[in-house]
């Protein structure tokens, strides 16, 4: 067992499987934090619809406001409450190197958890997916206004696990199921 409870923050580009692994973590029990929840409340609290258009507005709104890291910062007392009664916990939604600074600054063993697909496979995954479907051409501008404005190629670059999602569920799991027995997480 790990001596203090982890905290795994699971970085990818869009339709990697991120979403994925989070799901798989909770399935298990381990609590997820969602960065995005923060977009969901915030549109909810200003009585706006959940777009591509209008999630984009407040995410750059928010972080023009308070910083980069402004996600970091709103999810971590939420974080801290769930460490004190589980072992791990799980970060669905990092996005930025300042982000990634922040909550390395919070929770100094926070682990980075990189969840990479093909292009060709995100792209067919964010064209079907049923909620904010895009199409490749959409993906691929995102993919570059992640990268270029969000500084989303840092914490990727530099994550402590990596897994691959190009195939099977089952195969995708299997690493997953890998990464806790190596950090020595159970229930």
């Amino acid at each position: 067992m790990t001596p203090r409870p982890a905290i795994v923050a699971v970085v990818g580009m869009p339709g990697a499987g991120k979403s994925a692994a989070a799901a798989f973590f909770k399935s298990l029990g381990y609590p997820v934090v969602r960065f995005g929840a923060v977009t969901d409340q915030g549109l909810k609290e200003q009585n706006l619809p959940l777009t591509e258009a209008n999630e984009k507005a407040f995410r750059e709104g928010l972080r023009q406001r308070l910083g980069m890291d402004a996600y970091a910062r709103k999810v971590t007392p939420q974080v801290k409450k769930l460490l004190a009664d589980h072992p791990l916990v799980v970060l669905d939604g990092l996005y930025s190197w300042e982000e990634y600074l922040y909550l390395k600054q919070a929770f100094p063993g926070l682990i980075l958890l990189a969840v990479y697909a093909k292009p060709p496979v995100r792209y067919a995954r964010l064209s079907s997916r049923a909620v904010r479907p895009l199409q490749p051409d959409q993906a691929r501008l995102r993919d570059m206004a992640e990268l270029e404005n969000l500084n989303k190629g840092g914490p990727i670059a530099l994550s402590d696990f990596l897994v691959q999602n190009n195939s099977t569920l089952d195969r995708f799991h299997g690493q997953l199921r890998s990464i806790l027995n190596e950090l020595k997480i159970s229930r």
